[in-house]
């Protein structure tokens, strides 16, 4: 909540109207929810603009851009950009709550290990997280005002579209402690490539306090672009001893300490480094860590163990690029008997995406023979032709409603199925036809 008073110095706003004996608003950006005691802050994209719900009778104090002034409105206040108030207002909470600050991003793994971060965290300090994978400028406005008071560490992750954006969320956040999870393909269509992912990756360094800590997976790329002379940890899988890996369980030891993690793969163990080399840089104990990781547990869509109809799924569809494809699959057909993989498109691989994915294919085609791959969509052909090329079964499909009566039709319970595509295949229409039987 917020006075009159905090609101108009946060945002330097003119008020335009003010004939109301409310002491605090909350800041509300949803007219369907709005209360008496909340003020509109109306956003606008590409797509919308909020501020054309001013004019509903239930909005009685808002912020705008425009001079208009409603008669229902007894508080009114102008602004030259409402985004940019809504930063304003967030960077002034985070400042007087005052937590440990920390801001995570990566090509891949960041959100994983946003929460891996948040297991470690939580075991010592009352934690406010980003809510899924709401890492945009607007998700984190969302994240710093949903803290309480008595916050003493807030975690945002931070995605981007192009250059820029995760330097104006790190302005705003100014971190204590930032983290790269690793620099890799994911979005090279936007950006161009490996080079300029690097550059907008690093830009979370810009807001980075002169006395905290960058942490990140050691590669050169990053080290190019890195713009920051403070405290730097790199750590890497090179450290690490795989003591044992199965299904939904990984123990390994990490500089003479032994971890366990309720996942597998060796690229989980590898976004679990950073929240080691935090916590540890926070002085928390080895036993407050390793509890911390014990206690994660994977988020909807994010190697998702179901059984539906029967038949047993592994659904690791919420995103995928290269780097996280190859990965994931190595995982998943070195722990599961009978394996079938199915996957779709990766999307945001610009020019090259077909050589993106046939390199996917190369890559799986020496990990394991007794494999069955299930392929749906155009791109991910070119793997397809690796694959068949090396001698493994591959089936095409030309929509998810036609994979799901093959695997009805054609495989056995015995199986255990692979999920992975980019959110945009929508591979949980497979899995939501075989549970009602729609096929």
């Amino acid at each position: 909540m917020f006075t009159k008073e905090e609101l108009i110095k946060t945002t330097n706003a003119k008020v335009l109207k003010d004939n109301t004996n409310v002491e605090k608003y909350a800041i509300s950006t949803d007219t369907r929810t709005i209360t008496n005691n909340d003020i509109y802050l109306p956003l606008k994209g590409e797509n919308f603009n909020g501020e054309k719900f001013i004019s509903q009778e239930n909005i009685n104090a808002y912020f705008t851009t425009s001079d208009t002034v409603t008669e229902h409105s007894n508080f009114v206040l102008q602004v030259p950009d409402t985004k940019e108030a809504y930063l304003q207002i967030a960077q002034y909470y985070r400042e007087k709550i005052n937590p440990i600050t920390v801001g995570i991003t990566g090509s891949a793994g960041k959100t994983t290990t946003k929460e891996l971060v948040y297991s470690v965290l939580s075991q010592k300090y009352k934690t406010q997280k980003t809510f899924s994978n709401h890492n945009n400028e607007i998700g984190f406005c969302q994240t710093v005002l949903n803290m309480e008071p008595g916050t003493e560490a807030l975690i945002v992750e931070m995605g981007m579209r192009g250059l820029g954006e995760i330097e104006l969320i790190s302005n705003h956040l100014k971190p204590d402690y930032a983290i790269i999870t690793n620099c890799g393909s994911a979005h090279i269509g936007r950006l161009g490539s490996l080079d300029n992912i690097a550059i907008a990756k690093c830009e979370i360094a810009k807001g980075l306090k002169s006395g905290g800590t960058f942490i990140a997976l050691d590669q050169p790329i990053t080290k190019k672009h890195l713009q920051f002379n403070g405290d730097k940890i790199y750590y890497s899988l090179k450290d690490v001893k795989i003591l044992e890996c199965a299904p939904s369980y990984t123990k390994f030891i990490y500089k003479n300490k032994e971890y366990e993690l309720n996942v597998e793969g060796e690229y989980n163990v590898e976004n679990a480094l950073s929240a080691i080399e935090l916590g540890f840089k926070l002085s928390m104990t080895y036993e407050q860590i390793s509890a911390g990781l014990k206690s994660y547990h994977p988020i909807e869509k994010r190697w998702e163990a179901e059984n539906i109809g029967g038949f047993n799924f592994i659904n690791d569809s919420y995103n995928a690029n290269p780097e996280a494809m190859k990965a994931s699959v190595k995982t998943f057909v070195e722990l599961y008997p009978n394996p079938v993989v199915i996957l779709g498109d990766m999307g945001e691989l610009g020019e090259n995406s077909a050589q993106y994915h046939k390199e996917v294919g190369t890559y799986l085609s020496y990990i394991e023979k007794n494999v069955k791959y299930i392929l749906i969509g155009e791109h991910i052909k070119e793997a397809g032709k690796e694959l068949k090329k090396n001698g493994f079964e591959v089936h095409y499909c030309a929509s998810n409603s036609e994979a799901a009566c093959y695997i009805v039709e054609n495989l056995h319970e015995s199986n255990t199925i692979f999920l992975k595509a980019s959110r945009s295949m929508k591979f949980e229409e497979i899995l939501d036809k075989i549970k009602k039987r729609d096929i």
